[in-house]
């Protein structure tokens, strides 16, 4: 990070490895199922089956789409009893999804600046 003569703050470009990594964070969290699950981890810890209660999918699915989470390391678990419990531990992603679903709520509730689907995206 540096400042130019404009104090304008420019960063330096971040490496291959790094923008490889961040285009699969991305592309997990482009499911809005996957999204809807980090949504609700963002809010507290929760078991599967509340996760599914909470967005309305079906317990098996929710299960893989936390098994991908877990395994890109977006989510965590421990064993409390018979039941494993899912979180969130990087504040960071917390932050990232949070920011995004935050935004783009507050823009479908103006008039002046409704949400836009992106071309090409399925979304």
């Amino acid at each position: 990070m540096a400042e130019n003569a404009g104090g304008v703050v420019s960063y330096e470009d971040p490496s291959a490895e790094v923008l490889t990594e961040a285009a699969a964070v991305f592309g997990l969290l482009a499911s809005s199922a996957r999204l809807h699950i980090m949504w609700a981890l963002s809010q507290g810890e929760s078991d599967v089956t509340h996760l599914a209660d909470r967005v309305g999918g079906a317990l098996p699915a929710v299960s893989q789409h936390l098994a991908k989470l877990k395994l890109a390391g977006l989510v965590r678990s421990r064993r409390e009893g018979r039941r494993q419990v899912y979180y969130v531990d990087d504040p960071d992603i917390v932050t990232v999804v949070r920011v995004m679903v935050g935004q783009l709520t507050a823009r479908s509730h103006q008039t002046t600046a409704p949400v836009r689907r992106l071309r090409g995206t399925g979304a």
